[in-house]
């Protein structure tokens, strides 16, 4: 099937958009005040709106002062009683899916709750709103005579709600416009197969005769197919495969560290395009392509509030209108998902307030996530713990940073010191490799089949290593302490050193 036809009457569509971005862009802070009253309106008879006497509330500051700050351990009651079947709890209207995300919590998973709200005027707006943008940048495309790829996870109906529930960009598969499903590919029983090895394969033996045009996804799992691609067809560059290929859009994780194997593999130029969006929301996209900051979406059903992060551990909030540029902001949202003044633990700063543009700085904990496996503290302590146990060892202290190899997959590289060792390491390994699985579904996700994401490397630290490594920084006692997680290696490096 030829879909020429496609591309201008989607284009046209497409491009309308850009008048209603302009609009906020030009009005910010009273788009922000509008947002906030109507959410506010909408969810005062709910059970949350009624605790919180949402019918009084008049302006942010009455806002501030009646609703307090929220994470996700504050919100999981209530969301055992969407689970339990009851409605009109945080949304005035029925929850339809869960969206998955391992976060900062004891939790395996967080379960982000998804209203009709805010996946048709969030999450799918911000699909059109990329393209508008893409469109209104480079007239010319032709993206829509060919086949848009995306790279999803997987989903279920759980047994107990009844609720969809999965990866976020699977639950956007399957509730994808009529004029998107016909240019996606693969089909929805091959995106959203939960095996990604089973996954991949099928994947190629359908893409890879395909007029692929766009990709949507991960960088880190979309170079292993690209990998894999060139390797089944015997080609040495995607562009021989794909000679249309002019767009990925991508998010999740930074490109950065891959971009020079996109260059290489791909074989010829294209264009980039960066979102910043999650299970809580879909929040920045790169408006600019010459430019790397994100432009804050500001109608999309989430007031945003912002904590400066340098002022002592403050929850002071302030609304958008008195940021200042280059500071350091955590991010504070209420949406029309249900979620009220929610920590989403992620920290910004602005590059320009006219317009609001951002650049993600990082999360408010020690963390990996350089394959998307968002490891946090809490994991590690809790594998460390119960590996110890099994392997009648004891740790004193330890410190993990990821390790990169040449063909673009990795592993998390350690440094343990031993109060007791195991009597086999290479048993320890095996088992804690086993309880970071069994603690963090992104981890075990990374780590299926061995391809992205391999064993952890373990480095055996003699007693009064740590100590005698803070002594050389002079950063004895106090609240100094090892860094447990490092997203980068400019710790583990020094420590590899000392070692």
């Amino acid at each position: 099937m030829k879909y020429n036809i496609f591309n201008p009457i989607i284009s046209w569509v497409i491009k309308k958009r850009i008048s209603r971005i302009n609009k906020f862009i030009h009005d910010p802070i009273k788009t922000q005040e509008n947002l906030l009253i109507e959410l506010i309106s909408k969810s005062k008879n709910t059970s949350w709106g009624k605790k919180y006497n949402y019918k009084n509330i008049k302006n942010y500051e009455n806002f501030k002062k009646n609703v307090p700050i929220q994470n996700y351990e504050d919100i999981k009651y209530y969301l055992e009683l969407i689970k339990s079947g009851k409605e009109n709890i945080l949304w005035p209207n029925k929850i339809i899916s869960f969206a998955k995300s391992s976060g900062t919590t004891n939790d395996k998973s967080k379960l982000i709750p998804l209203t009709k709200e805010s996946l048709k005027k969030c999450h799918l707006t911000a699909g059109k709103d990329m393209l508008s943008i893409y469109v209104n940048q480079f007239p010319k495309t032709k993206i829509f005579s060919g086949k848009s790829l995306m790279i999803g996870g997987s989903n279920e109906i759980e047994k107990n709600t009844k609720i969809l529930t999965g990866d976020l960009s699977s639950i956007l598969i399957e509730n994808l416009p009529i004029w998107a499903q016909i240019i996606s590919t693969p089909q929805k029983k091959i995106a959203l197969m939960a095996n990604w090895e089973e996954k991949l394969e099928k994947m190629i033996s359908k893409i890879i005769n395909q007029d692929i045009r766009s990709i949507s996804g991960v960088p880190s799992w979309t170079i292993i197919l690209l990998e894999q691609i060139l390797e089944k067809s015997g080609k040495k560059k995607i562009k021989e495969i794909w000679p249309n290929l002019e767009l990925f859009m991508h998010g999740g994780i930074s490109i950065s560290p891959y971009m020079k194997s996109f260059e290489n593999l791909i074989g010829k130029k294209i264009n980039y395009l960066e979102i910043y969006n999650a299970s809580e929301g879909f929040f920045a996209l790169q408006n600019d392509f010459k430019e790397n900051d994100l432009l804050l979406m500001l109608d999309y059903g989430i007031f945003y509030e912002f904590i400066q992060t340098s002022k002592n551990n403050s929850y002071e909030t302030i609304p958008i209108g008195m940021v200042k540029k280059n500071t350091n902001y955590e991010v504070v949202i209420s949406t029309n998902g249900g979620l009220w003044r929610y920590k989403i633990g992620d920290t910004i700063k602005f590059t320009s307030i006219r317009p609001y543009k951002i650049l993600i700085t990082g999360r408010t904990k020690h963390y990996i996530n350089y394959f998307g496996e968002e490891l946090m503290v809490h994991n590690t302590d809790s594998a460390i713990n119960k590996t110890s146990k099994q392997t009648n060892s004891v740790v004193n202290e330890y410190t993990v940073a990821p390790k990169i190899f040449s063909n673009n997959s990795g592993c998390h590289e350690w440094i343990i010191e031993f109060n007791k060792p195991p009597k086999n390491l290479d048993d320890f390994i095996d088992i804690l490799d086993e309880n970071l699985k069994k603690l963090n579904s992104d981890y075990e996700a990374k780590r299926q089949g061995d391809l992205l994401l391999k064993k952890p490397i373990i480095h055996e630290a003699k007693k009064h290593f740590f100590y005698n490594w803070l002594k050389t920084k002079n950063k004895l006692g106090g609240q100094n302490k090892v860094p447990r997680l490092s997203n980068d290696r400019n710790n583990i490096e020094k420590l590899l050193q000392f070692l």
